[in-house]
């Protein structure tokens, strides 16, 4: 089962929809080998009394186990690990709902972890660490976490590029509207755009890093 459609914002493209790793089930696989065991061993008691008891027993046990097992595979179907081109999304559980978001650009480093065992299946935990109130947040039985980790850096990439692009044309427009605002015409000289952008500056609207990467390609104009 896909992640909502309707849990997706306007524009917002999904990278990764993920399940967690079969590995997830392991107890449930662990705890069953035994109960196996008991059930051949159940029916190679001779005594038919006693038979009949330790059926019952294990009758009892084999169906408390399927509605276990069960059980977490509906849990296991309504967990979603997603990463779009915007924020990290995790959702878990059937009647009360537990979840975790984190923007892109709140992400401050990543790690995963894999034992022996995880690497020849495939799966793993994947250590988030982000700016604020979550701080580090560990995600378990993660679908191959060394191809997530680098996903989701590939769209951190990418978010930091259009944050960069959307802050120049915020820049570039804030210059023009400051240059209008001063009587100019409807095309400006380079001196008049530096200038408009040193009182934007001095204003506290752009960063002294932004005033010269923006002057620098101004001055490359001219």
């Amino acid at each position: 089962m896909p992640y909502p459609k309707n849990l997706i914002n306007e524009g917002e493209n999904v990278a990764l929809d993920l399940r967690p790793h079969w590995w997830y089930f392991s107890k449930h696989i662990l705890t069953g080998i035994p109960l196996l065991i008991v059930i051949i061993i159940s029916f190679r008691i001779d005594d038919d009394t006693l038979q009949s008891v330790a059926g019952a027993t294990v009758g009892i046990l084999a169906i408390a186990w399927a509605i276990w097992l069960l059980l977490k595979f509906i849990s296991w179907t309504r967990t979603y690990f997603v990463v779009t081109d915007q924020r990290v999304v995790y959702r878990t559980g059937v009647v009360s709902r537990h979840g975790v978001e984190m923007p892109l650009e709140r992400i401050n480093n990543l790690n995963f972890h894999q034992g022996i065992w995880e690497r020849m299946i495939g799966a793993g935990d994947l250590e988030i660490q982000s700016a604020g109130e979550e701080g580090t947040t560990l995600f378990e039985n993660v679908r191959h976490p060394d191809g997530v980790q680098q996903e989701i850096y590939r769209q951190m990439e990418g978010d930091a590029k259009r944050d960069a692009g959307r802050g120049a044309q915020e820049i570039g427009k804030a210059v023009a509207d400051a240059v209008k605002a001063q009587g100019g015409g409807g095309s400006q000289t380079v001196p008049e755009q530096i200038e408009a952008l040193a009182k934007l500056r001095d204003q506290g609207h752009i960063t002294a890093a932004e005033f010269e990467k923006k002057k620098a390609d101004l001055l490359e104009k001219m």
